[in-house]
């Protein structure tokens, strides 16, 4: 099952390749592939045992086992969520670029179809050479996706994409190998029970911080994250934000923390420091953006410096908070690119002082609009306001200092929020223009229909998806505190 979910979208873009030649066609095959890979994945879902704690839907066969390199699959309560994430937002994008796209459409949609196969294939790979080379693969089409079809800056913006992630990925293989070296195999499950030295950790950690950080992305590896979002085309912008933001902190999660529980502890301060100056920083410089994208872009920093605090508390709070916050962000971030791509669609701008009273001829849209916002700043019954307390209560319980100065970035996001739907819905219509817009198409209030049944089901109802998580999230903090004590003996008999 894991491998049809994770190779059926690229099957799927490798027969548009072979065998089709009309762009309609191509698009229509290509919704079709992907909808069948989400439904494939909700077996995912009803399959899954939520008491268990193992990983589960496992596939394993030899590939180089001289070298302890096998193909191994699997998913557990940490990785599910994200891998229906993934394939939730694939035909929302695919739908959202049905006009948008007129040029080379059959290969944007072959694009489209390989990023996801790799994307799910990085959360679902239990050997850590097979998930490098998906983890590395993914750079390909989301590279094209930027540099092809993106803005006039489109090959700035891809190529500065590409280098930052590069640049972490190197350091993050020479990791890899030394575990692989020192433990003989490359099994992901029995890496994590490997008993490592404080001075091995310290090194490993920080290589694969070079890594995980630019993908985050964390402050100051974060200057690539505006300019591809500016450039990218709306769908590459809500894939961007919606899912691979989130590898990042699901490399953490995955494989710092129960690989490396002595060095996740010893630089806990010092993640928690360059989270806080995220979610402040980057949350004040979204308040003096003039750009729709780049304002939606940074506080997406800002967000993600909320789930690094979470992951990082090293209880249940503050993990289950930090990987629920990564999900509705997907969801919200992915709804508000959407958002500015229709009103992108009608009038080729996104400079918030060319809106201003857009709720007269697109009163659909504005409530739509004001859903999603009222999600991103944390409204009670929304989905963000459930991640957010999860991790404010976690990092309280953790240390209380860090708590109070992450919550400051609540006040903030509200400011630059509400500020942005002040100027863009409200107010008398001074463009012309502006005041003959056509409302949403029934094509458009199919994007956003799934997602605002999730920012209400989440927030209102979160206890199916915090169940799925619990049993993993129990066995990660049992890891880390077991691994840290034996770290801890280890030190002491040596001493």
């Amino acid at each position: 099952m894991l491998s049809l979910v994770t190779f059926l979208p690229l099957a799927g873009g490798l027969f548009i390749f072979l065998a089709i030649r009309n762009p309609a066609t191509a698009k229509r095959f290509a919704l079709g592939i992907s909808l069948l890979t989400f439904l494939l994945s909700l077996r995912l879902y009803t399959g899954f045992d939520t008491a268990s704690a193992e990983f589960q839907f496992l596939e394993e066969s030899a590939w180089l086992p001289a070298f302890g390199i096998a193909y191994r699959m699997g998913v557990d309560g940490i990785s599910l969520p994200f891998v229906l994430l993934t394939t939730l937002l694939t035909p929302i994008c695919l739908l959202g670029s049905w006009e948008s796209i007129k040029e080379r459409v059959r290969e944007y949609m072959m694009a489209f179809l390989a990023l996801e196969s790799f994307v799910v294939g990085v959360f679902c790979a239990l050997d850590f050479v097979v998930f490098y080379i998906l983890w590395e693969a993914m750079l390909i089409p989301m590279f094209l996706i930027i540099g092809v079809w993106g803005g006039p800056r489109r090959v700035y913006a891809a190529l500065k994409f590409f280098l930052y992630t590069l640049a972490g990925s190197v350091l993050m293989l020479i990791a890899i190998l030394a575990l692989g070296v020192k433990a003989g195999t490359f099994d992901i499950r029995a890496l994590m029970d490997l008993p490592l030295s404080i001075n091995f950790q310290v090194w490993v950690f920080l290589a694969f911080f070079a890594s995980f950080a630019v993908k985050v992305p964390m402050w100051p590896v974060h200057t690539w994250l505006p300019d591809a979002h500016v450039e990218a085309p709306t769908a590459g912008s809500v894939i961007l934000a919606g899912i691979l933001l989130k590898m990042g902190a699901y490399g953490f999660i995955r494989f710092s923390l129960p690989m490396l529980p002595d060095a996740s502890h010893f630089f806990t301060p010092f993640i928690f420091g360059l989270s806080l100056v995220a979610v402040v920083y980057t949350a004040l410089v979204a308040l003096m953006q003039t750009d729709l994208k780049k304002l939606v872009a940074y506080s997406s920093v800002s967000h993600m410096g909320f789930v690094t605090i979470g992951l990082f508390t090293f209880n249940q709070q503050g993990i289950e908070g930090g990987l629920l916050q990564m999900v509705n962000h997907g969801v919200v971030s992915g709804a508000l690119f959407l958002l500015v791509g229709v009103v992108y669609d009608r009038l080729h701008t996104r400079e918030i002082a060319r809106f201003g009273g857009l709720v007269h001829p697109m009163p659909v849209y504005a409530v739509i609009f004001m859903i999603f916002t009222m999600a991103s700043v944390g409204l009670p019954g929304t989905n963000g306001f459930v991640g957010e307390f999860l991790i404010l209560l976690g990092a309280f319980l953790h240390n209380k200092a860090v708590a109070a100065v992450a919550a400051t970035g609540l006040v903030l996001g509200a400011a630059y929020m509400l500020w942005m739907f002040k100027k863009v819905v409200f107010g008398e219509v001074v463009h012309a223009d502006v005041r003959g817009l056509q409302d949403l198409t029934t094509r458009e209030l199919l994007l956003f229909a799934p997602l605002l049944v999730l920012v209400f089901w989440m927030g209102l109802y979160p206890g199916p998806f915090l169940e799925v998580m619990h049993a993993s999230v129990d066995n990660l903090i049992t890891q880390t505190t077991v691994q840290k004590a034996a770290g801890a003996a280890a030190a002491m008999a040596m001493h």
